[in-house]
């Protein structure tokens, strides 16, 4: 995710101080990853530097000044090229889990019962996401549903690399 992208974003609807931002942030993006006031901050300086942002106002306070910040021109226009481009897809080529597999295969380990730990962490992880999803709103259901498809397209390459083991442990160890 791009958190630059992301908060300037934001900040289209209207100025915005970095604590707002971060706030904003986490309550859309931010669920299992909050963002760190740091990052906030440090994004903004280089958005500023760049010209996608500039200070609408400074608020003095019983602590550090505040900034408040608006997008500019340029900003916009960043946003609107980032939204526009679609995401590479990620093909999950370099897999931990299949380097796990075929090195337990390789050193003669048992590369089933790791198929079979692993299908059991998936399936916890599966249960917690849709109790999360059934409790949630809309955004918090569709986030859910992303991780869920992934995790269900995981579940079928395990029991596939589960059915093909034998096969896979010859070609290995040939």
């Amino acid at each position: 995710m791009s958190i630059g992208h992301t908060l300037l974003g934001l900040l289209e609807s209207g100025p915005r101080h970095g604590y707002d931002l971060k706030r904003a942030f986490d309550e859309h993006f931010g669920q299992d990853r909050p963002l760190h006031y740091g990052q906030v901050y440090s994004t903004m300086s280089r958005l500023l530097k760049n010209g996608l942002v500039e200070v609408d106002g400074i608020e003095a306070g019983a602590g550090p000044e505040r900034k408040r910040y608006a997008i500019t021109d340029a900003g916009v226009t960043d946003v609107a090229q980032w939204l526009r481009r679609p995401e590479k897809p990620e093909p999950y080529l370099h897999s931990t889990l299949y380097t796990k597999v075929v090195l337990a295969l390789m050193t003669g380990r048992d590369a089933a019962e790791l198929l079979d730990t692993q299908r059991a962490e998936h399936l916890r992880l599966m249960r917690g996401l849709t109790e999360r999803k059934r409790q949630g709103d809309l955004a918090d259901q569709l986030i859910c549903d992303h991780a869920l498809f992934h995790l269900e397209a995981d579940l079928r390459w395990l029991e596939l690399t589960a059915a093909r083991l034998d096969k896979l442990a010859r070609a290995v160890r040939g």
